[in-house]
């Protein structure tokens, strides 16, 4: 079953990718397959998708076709870490009534980046509107802003953002002012006051390790800031944020506003169609920010409340390391 479900995974980011690509070839990439199409064509893969011309058009094209047009344009230039993938939006969603604080897509992420403790870029808070409301979990992240501040009081352009949406740091810029921590409303940033708390696994030459957006997925230094960064090295290889193939619930929905479609790995759907069933909502809107993180209220839940998981492990694989005791100066 988990097999499946990280096939079936695979497949929807596979497929938005062609929709990605699509999207970003252009005239110039439709003329080129169009022509082709009246000649034989013995590599054909057999698999065909549908693509619209520039005068409005439905075309059947072979998706050979496209990706070798998109891999000459790859070739002309080089991918820009800093710029992201054009013509995407990234987006989440978080279903409250799902969440039972299993803390699977913190032990994920926290796995994956090489973090511990009170430095955990996901976070789970139980809340409570009243004392005599119900209370429920609610997962934070970084909300990824289409107008963050954080970027706007960086002073050495560490925090930036991408075209696809995502808000990055650059940990070889990071000056380790906090400047970002201060300006951030959802208070999702957290500084690393000390060495990474995981050990590197031996597999991972680390001798010319640089924290940077290229080298995602590994361990940031002292001194800096961090983040949730929604996993780009698992999106450029087509795969899902860890904390949604993660949890057991499946809280999390991921995908491509653009294309108007999320997925927790076990059901794709519309986007727009689950804000308006579910009345999704973005955490304080009215600071004008534009979080890329979406809410569906804690209603009908599926699950029980339950006020602790004492039996959780972090993760078996790694001891747990004790948090750092922060200076009291800088």
């Amino acid at each position: 079953m988990e097999d499946k479900n990280k096939s079936s995974r695979r497949k929807f980011l596979d497929n938005g990718l062609k929709l990605g690509i699509v999207s970003a070839i252009g005239g110039l990439g439709l003329s080129k397959i169009t022509s082709k199409l009246n000649a034989a064509n013995d590599d054909s893969s057999g698999e065909k998708m549908e693509l619209m011309t520039t005068d409005g058009t439905l075309i059947q094209v072979d998706t050979s076709e496209v990706i070798e047009v998109e891999h000459a344009k790859e070739h002309d230039k080089k991918y820009n870490v800093r710029e992201g993938n054009p013509n995407r939006k990234f987006v989440m969603v978080v279903d409250l009534a799902k969440c039972k604080n299993a803390l699977k897509c913190q032990s994920a992420c926290n796995k994956h980046h090489y973090i511990t403790g009170e430095n955990a870029w996901l976070k789970v808070y139980k809340m409570q509107e009243e004392k005599d409301t119900a209370p429920y979990w609610m997962p934070m992240m970084c909300m990824h802003c289409d107008q963050p501040a954080c970027v706007t009081v960086c002073p050495v352009d560490a925090t930036f953002k991408r075209k696809d949406g995502l808000v990055l740091i650059d940990n070889e810029r990071c000056i380790g002012c906090r400047f970002c921590m201060a300006a951030c409303p959802y208070s999702t940033r957290v500084f690393n006051w000390g060495e990474p708390g995981q050990e590197v696994t031996l597999n991972m030459d680390m001798t010319h390790h640089t924290p940077s957006p290229e080298h995602a997925g590994i361990p940031s230094i002292k001194g800096t800031v961090d983040k949730c960064d929604f996993c780009p090295h698992a999106i450029d290889n087509g795969e899902l944020p860890h904390c949604v193939t993660a949890c057991p619930n499946g809280v999390f929905y991921f995908g491509d506003k653009y294309e108007d479609t999320v997925t927790n790995g076990e059901e794709t759907v519309r986007l727009s169609q689950l804000l308006e069933d579910k009345s999704g909502y973005r955490l304080m809107e009215g600071l004008g920010t534009s979080p890329s993180v979406y809410y569906l209220p804690p209603v009908d839940r599926l699950v029980d409340f339950e006020d602790g998981l004492e039996d959780f492990k972090e993760f078996e694989s790694v001891e747990p390391v004790s948090p750092v005791e922060k200076p009291e100066q800088l």
